[in-house]
């Protein structure tokens, strides 16, 4: 077997430089998982105390907590492949990584291709939302800034505030045929709206509201807006893909170098504990191979 052979992969990266960025890597987001479920509990215990909703909708902290049990173990995985040179921890870790990479790429695809269902899909869990609004207060404080942030009210349009019981024009109270004041338009900078203003405004005509009311839904406004900011929105894309992608490759050519090092020695756990009479001995032999690892020049 030729030199070129033996180290396969490994022409312009050490066994320790990748050994140090895999493990950095996977610790970074090990703690970055735990901190993550840390916050997920906490809103989860907050969310339990106050609620008063056998819940319906999925709450954020759930969510939270869901996303940080799998970023805490599979990065736990990461850290214990690195250390120990275990390959199969580090295909776990690898394969792992990049399903979620290729799920997300294409839960994005589909999301495009199929962008009416899409937006069919979100527009009813807004409405099961809406139902619950005074009750699932994760929902109703998400709700309320998406729409004095994106200047919207409701999900497909501002007539899906009828869907609650407080806001159905059938209903008894003050709020009847009326939408939140989160809906309202305030016209100067940090104006504190009149909670009163969207008072019986489902039972006007639309082009009567505009200057009410915003008109037109949450939906629509933050597709809008994505539009609107597509630099942005490619910078998050890639904040989020490039990493787990940087993961994958360096996964995989520390699992090559890995495996470089069983066929040396014999076993992987011998490239750390072999004693430094065996290393001197081989020190000529192996001193090239450890060069053809490092960064041309």
């Amino acid at each position: 077997m030729s030199d070129n052979e033996d180290v396969r992969y490994c022409h312009r990266f050490s066994y320790i430089l990748l050994k140090f960025l895999l493990f950095a890597y996977a610790i970074v987001w090990w703690l970055i998982g735990g901190f993550i479920l840390g916050i997920g509990i906490y809103a989860e215990v907050e969310r339990q105390r106050y609620k008063t909703l056998e819940g319906v909708f999925l709450a954020p902290a759930i969510i939270l907590i869901l996303l940080g049990i799998i970023m805490f173990i599979v990065s736990l995985i990461g850290v214990l492949g690195s250390l120990r040179d275990n390959l199969t921890l580090l295909k776990v870790f690898m394969y792992t990584l990049a399903v979620c990479l290729i799920l997300e790429l294409l839960g994005g695809i589909m999301a495009l291709v199929f962008r009416s269902q899409t937006v069919g899909l979100l527009n009813k869990n807004i409405r099961k939302g809406i139902v619950n609004y005074y009750d699932d207060l994760d929902f109703k404080n998400i709700m309320d800034f998406v729409q004095k942030r994106f200047e919207c009210c409701g999900g497909q349009e501002f007539t899906d505030w009828s869907v609650n019981m407080y806001h159905n024009c059938s209903a008894p109270g003050p709020s009847s045929c009326g939408v939140p004041y989160t809906c309202c338009i305030t016209t100067k900078p940090n104006e504190v709206a009149n909670t009163m203003c969207g008072y019986k405004v489902m039972e006007k005509e639309r082009l009567d509201l505009i200057e009410t009311i915003y008109i037109r839904g949450c939906t629509d406004a933050f597709f809008i807006w994505l539009m609107d900011n597509y630099k942005i929105m490619a910078g998050l894309l890639l904040g989020i893909l490039l990493p787990q992608f940087f993961g994958v490759i360096a996964s995989w050519l520390y699992m090559t170098r890995v495996e470089d090092a069983i066929s040396e020695y014999g076993h992987y756990m011998d490239l750390l504990t072999s004693n430094e009479n065996k290393r001197v001995a081989k020190r000529q032999g192996h001193v090239a191979k450890w060069f053809m690892c490092m960064p041309e020049v």
